[in-house]
């Protein structure tokens, strides 16, 4: 894991979403690499041509240059490699595109103190389309201590098996590592499954369980993560692009909505 891809954007979470990467980066010894979008307006039927449209657009990409102009300034000082683009349209699908040499996309979980952009629907669309790892992040957090505690989320689906795997790189790093199984009937394969795995990569994790009642395994997830001081959660996410989700679906969604810590997530 070594090329992170961070979403720039002029807004509540930015600062969050900088200060993770930049842990990230730092840890791995890694790349990271800039997406600056100017958000495309809505087109507005003004009687003018769409000019009031093109008025907006002037007003987001004259935001962003100069939020370009403070952060380009603020890494020059940060002695990590980067790089930077530009770009105009729609969050996700930028993203995405820009995915294809990516390790790692650090996006928001949600924002909380000013819901503009969706970053939720940014998060579980890029968990789908992107088919990349993500690190959604609270838009209060100050960073993610790469090296600390980490909670895996385990029901033995292939989402979880799929962030497993792409996690080893951060959790070989880390001070310590619990397996959580929540058991409420959804287990697939047993969270021993996933410490053989993580054990053959010198990664020797606790098991945990709890047993809840269907429907509250998020709640049981966010006591655990209070409960040990946890600093970042590893789990497999559900996007909305799935027909049908599982439980484990439902979960993704309320984490996104909720947790106090970054999660790492993976389809």
């Amino acid at each position: 894991m070594k090329n992170i891809l961070l979403l720039v954007h002029d807004d509540a979470g930015q600062e969050a979403r900088f200060q993770a990467a930049l842990d990230v980066v730092r840890a791995v010894e890694g790349h990271l690499t800039c997406l600056d979008v100017s958000i495309m307006p809505a087109l507005m039927d003004d009687g003018l041509g769409n000019a009031g449209t093109a008025m907006l657009l002037d007003d987001e990409r004259a935001r962003e240059a100069s939020n370009r102009e403070t952060l380009q300034a603020r890494l020059a000082k940060e002695l990590v490699a980067w790089d930077w683009t530009d770009a105009t349209g729609a969050i996700a699908p930028l993203l995405t595109e820009a995915s294809a040499l990516a390790d790692l996309i650090v996006v928001n979980r949600k924002l909380d103190a000013f819901p503009v952009p969706d970053m939720e629907a940014v998060a579980r669309e890029v968990i789908v389309t992107a088919d990349k790892p993500i690190l959604a992040v609270p838009d209060s957090g100050r960073g993610v201590d790469v090296c600390g505690r980490v909670l895996v989320c385990w029901d033995g689906s292939a989402p979880a098996r799929a962030a497993v795997r792409a996690a080893v790189p951060l959790l070989a790093l880390a001070d310590s590592v619990t397996l959580l199984e929540v058991e409420d009937g959804s287990i697939k394969a047993p969270a021993e499954d996933a410490a053989a795995y993580l054990s053959r990569h010198g990664i020797e994790p606790m098991v945990a369980r709890q047993s809840v009642l269907r429907g509250k395994p998020a709640e049981a997830i966010v006591d655990e993560v209070r409960r040990r001081n946890i600093d970042y959660v590893v789990m497999g996410g559900f996007g909305h692009l799935r027909l049908t989700e599982a439980l484990f679906g439902g979960v993704t969604r309320t984490l996104l909505a909720e947790s106090p810590v970054p999660l790492f997530l993976a389809h």
